[in-house]
């Protein structure tokens, strides 16, 4: 049987739900209400993890600096969560992926209902 599903995978898809979960139950912080997680990425040696997130405000230094602060705090409780010998720090990246398909999908909308227009 090939290994078509990592382990680094699997553990990138826990931290993610593990971080979600914890966002939104036990992190006070205000500038954190609005965030999702949209992907984790893990090194082969667990001891890095890439967060990526989206917010409905877009990018902000105000959230990008919350998920700086709290990271020890997710960290912390990710390693209780979860039990690996190495709990990974924690680096948050901005995910603008999503306003990329909005963007195109206006585009998009605006060619065909240019193209309708232009048809009798």
């Amino acid at each position: 049987m090939a290994k078509d599903y990592a382990r680094t995978d699997r553990i990138a898809e826990q931290i993610q739900r593990e971080l979600a979960e914890l966002l939104r139950l036990e992190v006070r912080d205000p500038r954190l209400r609005m965030v999702t997680l949209t992907g984790v990425e893990v090194t082969r040696d667990y001891s890095h993890a890439k967060v990526f997130y989206t917010t409905l405000e877009g990018a902000s230094e105000k959230v990008q600096h919350g998920l700086e602060r709290a990271a020890g705090f997710l960290r912390s409780h990710l390693s209780h969560a979860m039990k690996l010998r190495v709990t990974p720090q924690l680096h948050f990246v901005y995910d603008a992926s999503v306003e990329r398909g909005a963007r195109l999908s206006q585009l998009i909308d605006r060619a065909v209902a240019g193209d309708k227009g232009e048809s009798p």
